[in-house]
């Protein structure tokens, strides 16, 4: 009875969902309805799409995971770099793309350097983004993997000693399922539909977390119990971790394999304490200086990111909605990473429910552990995350690929029907889902055999080998008045994703074939700025040509006075 009540909620959910987002786009008839909503999106209800949209599953299973691997909120320390990294954002790169009233922020590089470095780009964001969001699409799978085994073992809880789902088809089933739910409403309502939905889904999702950590603290005692349990939590790193302490170094050098665990930290040069920082994921420092490149990659140069934003009607409204977000993810971050270092406390009360893969930690007290009703409440929480994500990512892959390649190829051949661009868009909104899928699919087999790959790690990690040369790009256009240019700029992306893969190295032995390592396997944390510096450290030798400049003034008036128009159609 109590499966069935949740399952219950769990339908309910997904039918509300389904018919708020096709209700939402049922009218849309152009490309700008479908990709920006006819730009009269509320900035509240942009920031809350936003909020849903970063706040994937990898955040709702993976914030837990490091909390619970590190026993401390040093994984929250990120978010330092968040209010940073969107106020720049918010000061400089949003004005240029409302100026030029641009349908993707790669619209942008066409007209500041030309076709080839848009392109070029463009074509790295749908790699990138199929990538990484085909990575997160797995997370949600794991949880309904474990519901299933749930209900295999009649309702009663999946004790640590059974056998761990060893097989890739049970994560396939689940991926394919949650893609068609959500790819329904997205192909057909656009960007309406993934807004208004999101709005749902942030309110589910966050509710969903606090029930977790109530029912949590309930579970151990109390925060008073919980220093008891996590000894951890009541040192400064518990909720602080600077890097230069001794605990940090001595965790690292261990981490390292230069001294035995429990032994005192060997001294250490400035050139070691910068390898320490570099290496380590969640430092003050990386919190400050690399979450701050990573966040203005994340949000000026991702048109994942970047296309709720251009949904508002005024570059003002769009600020309001990025910087209201900024502030909401710092509460948000917190809550998560707290809720893994509960389920440390939970855990040493209760280890026959703690699983083996430790990215099964919060699953497993979800399913096992909560009780009737809100366990359906919290999983339903846990698939808007993930539809949510997915919707936003679906949404701006077809955008890209039909602005920026399709549309252009129709206008060399003559007049353009808005309804031929339509369903160009929707038809790859199809395709990028079943791309997602085989990525998922991928991940998950990687998951089987590796179970200790790290989620977030791995998912930014994808994300900041390209969004760090696609950085730098928009960095020479955005701060530099006549440097860079179509040759110099393929150039210079070409270094930053070299110096990425030299550099960088992602968990769990999956960083790409080409990938060199010289010692120095530098954190994920760090890949955005690698790849933002290299980038302008080489086009910056570039010098843009004058009819590049003349041009980009003229696409600024005829952005004022045509009907707002895709670019290459102006």
């Amino acid at each position: 009875m109590g499966l069935a009540v949740d399952v219950g909620i769990i339908l309910l959910y997904f039918a509300a969902i389904s018919a708020i987002g096709l209700i939402m786009g049922r009218r849309e008839k152009t490309l700008k309805g479908f990709a920006l909503g006819g730009r009269s999106i509320p900035w509240w209800a942009v920031m809350a799409s936003i909020i849903a949209a970063e706040t994937s599953a990898a955040t709702f299973l993976g914030a837990p995971t490091e909390g619970f691997k590190k026993q401390s909120l040093a994984y929250a320390l990120l978010t330092f770099g968040v209010i940073i990294g969107r106020w720049v954002v918010a000061r400089w790169f949003i004005k240029p793309f409302y100026m030029y009233r641009v349908y993707t922020v790669y619209d942008y590089l066409d007209i500041r350097f030309g076709p080839r470095t848009k392109n070029f780009v463009s074509g790295l964001f749908l790699v990138m983004r199929t990538l990484a969001s085909g990575t997160r699409l797995f997370i949600p799978s794991i949880v309904m993997v474990l519901a299933w085994q749930v209900m295999q073992n009649g309702g009663q809880p999946v004790v640590v000693s059974q056998k761990p789902v060893d097989a890739v088809t049970p994560y396939l089933i689940a991926i394919v399922l949650l893609s068609i739910l959500t790819g329904i409403y997205t192909v057909k309502g656009g960007i309406k539909a993934v807004i208004w939905t999101d709005v749902v889904q942030a309110g589910l999702m966050f509710t969903a977390a606090l029930i977790a950590m109530g029912t949590l603290l309930y579970n151990i005692g109390g925060f008073g119990e919980l220093v008891h349990l996590v000894p951890k939590m009541g040192t400064l790193q518990g909720y602080f971790v600077s890097g230069f302490d001794r605990a940090s170094i001595q965790d690292w050098q261990v981490a390292q394999k230069m001294i035995p665990a429990g032994a005192d930290p060997l001294p250490m040069n400035a050139l070691g304490y910068l390898k320490e920082i570099v290496t380590n994921d969640y430092t003050l420092i990386s919190a400050v200086i690399a979450s701050t490149a990573m966040n203005v990659a994340a949000f000026g140069t991702d048109q994942d990111m970047v296309q709720r934003l251009l949904t508002s009607e005024t570059a003002a409204k769009a600020r309001r909605s990025l910087m209201a977000a900024a502030v909401m993810d710092i509460p948000i971050a917190g809550l998560f990473t707290f809720i893994g270092i509960l389920l440390v406390a939970y855990y040493k009360l209760n280890p026959a429910y703690q699983p083996k893969a430790q990215a099964d930690v919060f699953g497993s007290y979800i399913l096992n552990v909560m009780p009737t009703g809100l366990r359906g409440l919290v999983l339903a929480g846990v698939f808007a995350t993930a539809m949510g994500s997915l919707s936003a990512a679906l949404n701006a892959l077809a955008t890209s690929a039909t602005n920026d390649f399709y549309v252009p190829f129709l206008a060399r051949k003559g007049p353009v029907d808005q309804s031929q661009i339509l369903r160009a868009a929707r038809v790859f909104s199809v395709i990028f889902a079943i791309l997602m899928i085989i990525v998922a699919g991928a991940f998950a087999y990687l998951k089987v055999k590796n179970p200790d790959i790290g989620i977030i790690p791995v998912v930014l990690g994808i994300a900041g080998y390209i969004l760090g040369p696609m950085l730098g790009v928009f960095l020479l256009g955005m701060f530099t008045k006549g440097r860079g240019n179509d040759q110099g700029n393929i150039i210079a992306l070409i270094a930053g994703l070299l110096a990425t893969s030299i550099l960088g190295d992602l968990p769990g032995k999956i960083s790409p074939a080409w990938s060199l390592h010289l010692g120095w396997q530098v954190s994920f944390t760090w890949f955005a700025l690698i790849g933002a510096v290299a980038v302008v450290l080489v086009g910056i030798w570039f010098k843009t040509s004058p009819e590049t400049l003349a041009k980009a003034e003229e696409q600024a008036q005829a952005a004022e006075s045509n009907d707002d128009l895709p670019v290459s159609l102006r």
